[in-house]
């Protein structure tokens, strides 16, 4: 008898082994703070080579928008795959709050519960190797329980905090003090991502001579502040990003969301009289320096793909490049996100399947970062959880050309909420304390660059749009975490 039922037992296992051996892998890439200034997106700011090649293998998502624009909250969104609803999750510290009540059916914890190794390099969640204590080289997790491995790469920065803000060789920021920018004359290895692409690449090749498939998260830290990337990829734009045209950059003359630029201001020590709002020319090496960034990052990102291909990976292996938010470079004044302009909430999405039909070609219909996980569940054949608010993008992935089947819906401190269609985006803050009620229209077809507030001309688009936005409960009310003295240099 226990001879046939072991038999049984080996066939089972060995049943179970193929159904998950024929599992395609998944690789996230997630970019930090990048805006869409790539090529593949029409963008003649920063050069992508490299993301460009990808794009032109995978379905592009040009309207992506996140769900919060500050790094945490942001991430907190793709990892549960539902909108904020307390006000921890509006901030940064929202993962770290909150993941007790969600972390089991969280993108890594669903991915490893049905038989998956995950892995998280670099900054995943919003602590890089996944600890919160001092400088974020010490416990508690940010996320305990869903990952089988996460890290940082072993650089010289001696912690995750020295990283994520890396100057060269090791040098940490000094709060308040370090300038904005770096241009090092040294090799990619003087930065931290060329460490993550190493890492990456090494680890893939670990990977591949397993059966197991595996959930591999690849964080990089550029195009974040400091501006700091090799010398020669900051000759390589010298002269070559177009200025902002000056109603653009105007600060808006309507009651709005503008903000002082907190982090780009407070957390870093600028050159004596050289405001880039007065001085043109440091308003164009500050540009400069963030398409540099970006033209190094694509540098690693590209490294980490070709050694995708060279490993034959890619015939199991879904890909999807991914960033937290925008990052407005003078758009209304503001040099930061930590708002609900398009520039901040609009980054991109580029996912490529190994079966995907109709390669390169672009998807414009509006999805959200709320989209991603029900997405990955669907391709991987893993159950979907019932609450979650986005929607599976695989329609998208098999037919480009289809029209948005929703609006996008994006939120801020202080009960700040805006909703973006084909055509509007508004932006609604709710009378708090002494804050008045504030609304901004802006028509993105006629207006692009939100130059005029037309809510007072538009009220029914503005009654329209507001009863979209109930439909979607508002987090509690707070500063999303920050207080309002600090919340601007939250990062």
């Amino acid at each position: 008898m226990w001879k046939y039922v072991g038999c049984i037992l080996w066939c089972w296992c060995a049943l179970a082994s193929g159904v998950l051996a024929e599992r395609p892998n998944v690789l996230f890439l997630a970019i930090d703070d990048l805006r869409n200034d790539l090529g593949a997106m029409g963008s003649k700011h920063a050069k992508s080579p490299e993301i460009d090649a990808f794009a032109s293998t995978a379905r592009v998502f040009d309207h992506h928008y996140v769900q919060v624009p500050t790094c945490g909250a942001s991430r907190c969104a793709l990892l549960r795959g539902r909108y904020p609803n307390t006000a921890a999750q509006v901030g940064n510290g929202g993962i770290k709050a909150t993941q007790a009540d969600w972390a089991a059916q969280s993108l890594p914890g669903l991915f490893r519960a049905n038989h998956y190794r995950t892995l998280a390099l670099g900054k995943i969640t919003h602590h890089p190797g996944g600890l919160t204590g001092k400088q974020w080289a010490e416990g508690p997790e940010e996320m305990p329980g869903v990952w089988d491995r996460c890290w940082i790469p072993d650089g010289p920065w001696k912690t995750a905090e020295a990283i994520m803000h890396g100057y060269a060789n090791g040098e940490a920021r000094k709060p308040g003090k370090s300038p904005p920018r770096e241009a090092f004359d040294g090799a990619d290895e003087a930065y931290p991502d060329a460490w993550v692409a190493k890492e990456a690449v090494e680890t893939l090749g670990e990977l591949a001579r397993q059966k197991q498939p595996w959930f591999f998260a690849v964080g990089f830290f550029k195009p974040h502040l400091p501006f700091a990337a090799p010398k020669r990829w900051h000759d390589f734009h010298r002269g070559n990003v177009p200025d902002l045209p000056g109603s653009y950059a105007a600060k808006p003359a309507w009651p709005s969301g503008w903000h002082a630029s907190g982090e780009f201001r407070g957390n870093y020590g600028h050159p004596q009289g050289q405001d880039p709002d007065r001085v043109p020319e440091y308003a164009r090496l500050m540009r400069e320096s963030y398409a540099a960034c970006v033209s190094y990052m694509d540098a690693q990102v590209g490294r980490v793909l070709g050694a995708l291909r060279e490993l034959d990976l890619e015939k199991n292996t879904i890909v999807v490049l991914w960033s937290d938010h925008g990052f407005l470079l003078g758009e209304h004044a503001i040099w930061g996100k930590h708002c609900l302009y398009e520039n901040a909430v609009r980054s991109p999405l580029i996912i490529r399947t190994p079966t995907l039909q109709h390669p390169g070609r672009t998807c414009s219909a509006v999805v959200e970062t709320v989209d991603i996980l029900p997405t990955l569940l669907e391709l991987t054949g893993i159950a979907t959880p019932q609450l979650l608010d986005g929607r599976s993008l695989l329609p998208q992935l098999n037919e480009p050309g289809l029209a948005s089947t929703k609006p996008a819906h994006s939120f801020w401190s202080d009960g700040q909420r805006a909703i973006r269609t084909d055509r509007w985006r508004l932006i609604e803050q709710e009378a708090i304390n002494n804050t008045p009620r504030r609304v901004e229209l802006f028509d993105l077809l006629a207006d692009p660059g939100e130059t005029q507030n037309v809510a007072v001309k538009q009220s029914e688009v503005v009654a329209q749009l507001l009863q979209q936005l109930d439909l979607v409960p508002q987090p509690t009310h707070a500063s999303g975490g920050n207080s309002k003295k600090n919340k601007q240099k939250a990062e």
